[in-house]
């Protein structure tokens, strides 16, 4: 039965991921988006990773896509359609999904996996807290660093969709 809720969560992660890019509706793609992050969400927590699902809520489905869903409401284009993109960049963008693919292919086959006799870390707030903070090798200060910046990109962004454009005049 786990594996079938698995399969369907990856699903729902997958195909809600591809109407996200694929939708020519604004609003649409972020409700997908929202579907998708939070199919990935619960695929954490099925696997055990408790504090990885709680993150993934707060900051992608919590943070990020209530912030791009305001910017669209508060631009009052929530019902309004993306335009349409050119040639060039439709093959641009599969070019760099391939490309994308590749390297993160090269990068599993590559990589040796080997399995450890070590105990796992336990999952307690001290523990996490000090990972949080430890800047050498175990540490995880470059992670929450790099996702505050993600965050700060997420706002400029929102900023940048809610700025109002002048209208042109003939």
């Amino acid at each position: 039965m786990k594996e079938w809720i698995f399969y369907l969560l990856m699903a729902m992660s997958l195909i809600s991921g591809a109407m996200a890019v694929t939708s020519i509706k604004i609003f649409r793609a972020a409700i997908y988006l929202l579907f998708s992050l939070i199919g990935i969400a619960f695929i954490y927590l099925m696997l055990g990773f408790e504090f990885v699902f709680a993150v993934q809520v707060i900051v992608y489905v919590g943070g990020i896509v209530v912030l791009i869903i305001f910017s669209i409401f508060l631009t009052q284009q929530s019902g309004t359609e993306l335009p349409e993109p050119s040639r060039g960049r439709k093959i641009a963008s599969m070019l760099a999904a391939i490309t994308g693919f590749g390297f993160f292919a090269s990068l599993l086959m590559a990589h040796h996996f080997q399995g450890t006799t070590q105990h796992a870390i336990e999952p307690e707030v001290n523990t996490i807290g000090t990972q949080l903070l430890n800047i050498h090798e175990t540490g995880l200060a470059l992670p929450f660093e790099i996702i505050s910046i993600l965050l700060l990109a997420a706002m400029i962004g929102c900023i940048v969709i809610a700025i109002k454009k002048e209208a042109k005049a003939v």
